[in-house]
């Protein structure tokens, strides 16, 4: 695969973020972070939901990891689709530590939320992925929310593949919703124009796509973040939504990227925003190692992220 450096970016991002994962109490967050030199890959866990190990990534990047392994162990393109749906059964479904937790996640929403579950934690979008598939549905991917999840899948097979069909179908497989493919889209086209060098990659997509129907929605909020450039990344973020939706998990990404010059700057921004910072972390990433290079993400953080080692051997 070419350009896997590119998803390299968005694991390393993520495991940076992944310690203050979902921590939405400012104050909370600027206590956790206060005098510190390095906020990335914090010692002890502070998300208030869940616990990993540090250097571990969260369940987007990991839908993500689970595409790479399909990739890497599939021989023939045809049976792509169907062996990452397998393989998202065996690492997310039944048996797997994000399938145990789901029990006492149950538990937990009935009384107040006093400590984070030892373990990590499956989304919704993958829960209902893993029903899908058992159901033999022909489109696998959750409708009830929109979030990352089907960027994430998309990620590696879009540097191992890059048909816009092909694309949207493994989007769908994780992500059933309009939302979710668009936003999928727009990420993909985005990082692939940073990665031709493109002097400014999202004023460039807006140029390319203002008169695309499909696009419209996601070219209207880009506009919006485009005004706001030069206001405090934290104070966007607030603004447009801190949780892993969309379109405020886009736009509070297209903040970092337009008002940031490198990876690390634009990471601790990210991680300095609060809540879902995993989930732009690895659009944020991505982007920045594309449009910057390999040499941007710092090595000593790639050394902390457990997944690196086995991208790196294909690098």
């Amino acid at each position: 695969m070419d350009n896997l450096h590119i998803f390299l970016g968005a694991t390393v991002a993520d495991a940076a973020a992944r310690p203050l994962h979902w921590v939405y109490d400012p104050k909370k967050l600027n206590q956790y972070i206060k005098g510190k030199k390095e906020i990335t890959f914090l010692k002890k866990n502070k998300s208030p939901f869940y616990s990993i190990s540090t250097g571990k990534v969260s369940g987007y990047n990991d839908v993500g990891q689970v595409m790479f392994r399909t990739l890497i162990s599939t021989k023939k393109k045809s049976d792509i689709l169907k062996n990452f749906k397998k393989n998202v059964v065996q690492n997310f479904g039944p048996g797997s530590a994000y399938w145990r937790n789901l029990k006492l996640r149950k538990k937990y929403k009935k009384i107040k939320w006093k400590r984070p579950m030892n373990g990590p934690w499956i989304h919704q979008n993958i829960l209902e992925t893993i029903q899908n598939i058992k159901s033999n549905k022909s489109i696998t991917g959750g409708k009830k929310v929109n979030e990352s999840d089907g960027y994430c899948a998309a990620l590696p097979y879009f540097l191992f593949n890059n048909t816009e069909a092909d694309l949207k179908r493994v989007v769908k497989s994780v992500a059933n919703s309009k939302i979710n493919e668009t936003y999928a889209l727009a990420k993909l086209k985005i990082i692939s124009l940073a990665n031709n060098n493109k002097k400014d990659p999202i004023q460039f997509f807006v140029k390319k796509y203002k008169k695309n129907r499909y696009f419209k929605d996601v070219i209207k909020n880009i506009k919006k973040i485009l005004r706001l450039k030069k206001q405090n990344h934290t104070k966007v973020v607030r603004k447009f939504g801190k949780a892993c939706s969309y379109p405020g998990t886009f736009m509070g990404s297209i903040h970092a990227i337009i008002s940031s010059n490198n990876y690390k700057s634009a990471i601790y921004k990210t991680i300095k925003a609060g809540g879902c910072n995993c989930s732009r972390a690895n659009f944020v990433g991505a982007y920045f190692a594309a449009y910057k290079g390999f040499k941007n993400i710092p090595s000593s953080w790639i050394k902390k992220t457990f997944p690196a080692k086995n991208i790196i051997k294909y690098i």
